[in-house]
């Protein structure tokens, strides 16, 4: 595991409150019932109506190799194993072929090397080309159109190149097209592959052919499924719908250690993410493997705009994880008016320089980015330099646009920031012993935004102990939503073949052709999908170590939707008192999440093994008495209208 993952498991951690004893009960025993008062007339704070979102950056295979649709792997030639592991040549019995990387040629400034192909002898009945395995194989599905496309020149004249999907079992091809002449300059070239009635598998790949002698160069292979929203260069069907499902309020991109890089010239240079694919560079990813930059700034954007996120946009601070810094004042200014320019691309109108640009890209609507966040984690930058670099963004930004809200990655003293990002990763024992961490917190300070957390226990995705770690934890969250304004669990995704992980756990896994979620998927989906505006008074006692809840109400529609959690294999007795209600329906809805063992999961093979099952609790007046069971989770929505 890199040293970055070593400096992510164990920062940031709180200082915790004395931890208490646990109950223990014997086989058989019930605990004295604990009492929940509720006081729907009298309420203390509002909720935050950005309290649930996403945190995403280029790890595990998120992007590449995930969520971004691409199939072709290392389509720009930029990876350092590309000879070795992407690109293969092919060749027949009589059919005489190699390549090189020609870096004296390419499609534009930005990819001005190409992959040069020399067949020196091959026909109709012996093609000669080359072949691309993918990430872990093309997940091809039936009766399916794919939209595929290459750069590409030749010496030859009238060159015909031959594009197939193949069966890695049977070696014949699935689907076909054909470009019917390459010309002697760059030029692109399109394809449609259209797959009949075959298996749905990911042992398929890509072979590009030619049938007579010729010197072919080509770069920016591309091959894309449908995508969400049709988009063109866009994202995964299955994982948006799946990202959708959580109910996300804002989305903070693009990272995360992936903004810093390991070296500021490998930091997250947001305008070469910008415009036509050949004109993106690529970059070296912190997480030892290389990013194609297809998911640019634009597309970070756009994908708030799918699933209706506000923007939370993480701009580059003038720190890089190898502990290479820019010193506050001149050398500082380049890096700040290159944030400056980030921010009016995502919310300039068309008649700025970068609004101008946007349009110029696709997208003449500016979007909606309330929040800008200055760096990340930057409580590791030995040098002291952030207070100070901080200070620069600060002003700077607010001297243009005064009512984004900006995001230092750790206390400051210079100016007071409008919000702190905190990072938490724990056990589920110390969230349990930790629910009251931000009860005290200083309400006139910054605002808290928990821009990463997660219980450690579970891999690839965390497991069932790890999902009450963490709706413990978000209880907390929750009851002091006034002051902590939003939240996001991280990593979100996580390729789980073989060398796809860098981290664990994560909160999604999945394949080429499969999606899961974790048991926390399950918790987070459902404190963000049934959560009021308000959060009322109330009070627990009685209970365990290992109980905890949270309550908020909606007087509009007269929903009280309370969220409680049992970490114990014992059951725990409970009597609610609502109080302040005029009526109360006579049945509650209840969701439901338990397993029989905290180490218990769901895989991708068993996806759907710890889900909510919905239920419904019989209510007589405004004294409700139930056993909450051992292990469990439930959300449960009275209807007080």
């Amino acid at each position: 595991m890199p040293h970055v993952s070593a400096w992510k498991r164990f920062r940031h951690v709180p200082v915790l409150l004395p931890a208490l004893a646990l109950a223990s009960f014997g086989v058989g025993q019930t605990p004295q019932p604990a009492t929940l008062s509720i006081d729907v007339d009298k309420p203390l704070h509002s909720v935050s109506p950005t309290l649930y979102g996403l945190m995403t950056e280029e790890i595990n295979y998120s992007y590449d190799g995930g969520l971004y649709a691409e199939m072709v792997k290392n389509r720009t030639l930029r990876d350092g194993d590309w000879s070795q592991q992407d690109w293969l040549v092919m060749q027949n019995a009589s059919a005489g072929a190699k390549f090189d990387q020609d870096k004296s040629t390419g499609p534009s400034e930005a990819l001005n090397d190409s992959m040069k192909l020399t067949v020196t002898s091959a026909s109709p009945s012996e093609p000669a080309g080359v072949r691309n395995m993918g990430y872990w194989g093309y997940p091809l599905r039936p009766n399916t159109t794919y939209h595929a496309s290459i750069y590409a020149k030749t010496d030859a004249s009238d060159l015909a190149l031959h594009w197939n999907l193949v069966s890695n079992k049977t070696g014949r091809s699935v689907a076909s097209a054909e470009v019917p002449a390459i010309g002697s300059d760059w030029k692109q070239y399109k394809v449609t592959l259209h797959t009949g009635a075959i298996e749905a598998s990911e042992a398929y790949h890509l072979e590009l052919t030619v049938t007579k002698p010729a010197t072919l160069w080509f770069d920016l292979v591309s091959v894309f499924p449908p995508t969400y929203h049709d988009r063109e260069n866009g994202n995964r069907v299955d994982m948006m719908e799946m990202l959708a499902g959580m109910h996300p309020a804002f989305l903070r991109f693009p990272g995360g250690n992936y903004l810093e890089g390991d070296h500021i010239k490998e930091r997250y240079d947001w305008k070469k993410t910008i415009g036509p694919q050949v004109d993106r560079p690529t970059h070296p990813s912190p997480w030892n493997y290389h990013s194609s930059d297809g998911l640019g700034l634009l597309e970070f954007l756009e994908w708030c705009e799918d699933l209706h996120m506000k923007g939370v946009l993480a701009v580059y601070g003038g720190y890089s994880m190898k502990q290479e810094h820019v010193e506050p004042g001149k050398d500082l200014e380049p890096y700040v008016q290159d944030a400056l320019d980030e921010i009016e691309y995502a919310t300039g109108s068309t008649d700025t320089k970068w609004g101008a640009q946007r349009a110029k890209d696709g997208h003449p609507k500016p979007f909606d980015v309330p929040f800008v966040e200055v760096g990340n984690e930057d409580f590791f930058d030995r040098s002291g330099s952030y207070d100070g670099r901080f200070k620069q963004f600060y002003e700077a930004i607010k001297a243009k646009y005064p009512n984004i809200q900006i995001i230092a990655t750790t206390p400051v003293k210079s100016v007071k920031p409008d919000v702190v990002d905190d990072h938490f990763y724990l056990s589920a024992e110390k969230y349990f012993d930790d629910v009251h961490h931000y009860d005290n917190t200083d309400r006139n300070g910054p605002k808290i935004f928990m821009g990463e957390y997660a219980t450690m226990e579970g891999s690839p995705t965390g497991d069932f102990g790890a999902a009450l770690g963490d709706a413990a934890w978000l209880t907390g969250v929750e009851r002091n939503s006034d002051v902590v304004i939003m939240s996001s669990y991280a990593p979100l995704l996580v390729n789980v073949h073989p060398g796809g992980m860098q981290w664990h756990p994560d909160l999604i896994g999945y394949t080429g052709l499969s999606v899961y979620g974790s048991p926390s998927y399950y918790v987070l989906s459902l404190f963000a999908g049934n959560v009021g505006n308000e959060v009322p008074e109330s009070s627990l006692s009685g209970a365990g170590p290992r109980i905890a809840y949270s309550v908020t109400t909606n007087k509009a529609t007269g929903k009280v939707y309370l969220k409680i959690v049992n970490g114990a294999p014992t059951p725990q007795a409970i009597e609610i008192d609502l109080k302040g209600v005029g009526h109360v329906g006579s049945t509650a809805k209840v969701e439901r999440l338990h397993a029989m063992s905290p180490v218990d999961t769901n895989t991708i093979n068993d996806p759907k093994h710890i889900v909510p099952v919905a239920s419904t609790l019989p209510v007589a007046g405004d004294n409700v008495k139930y056993t909450l069971g051992g292990y469990t989770f439930e959300l449960i929505e009275f209807d007080t209208k």
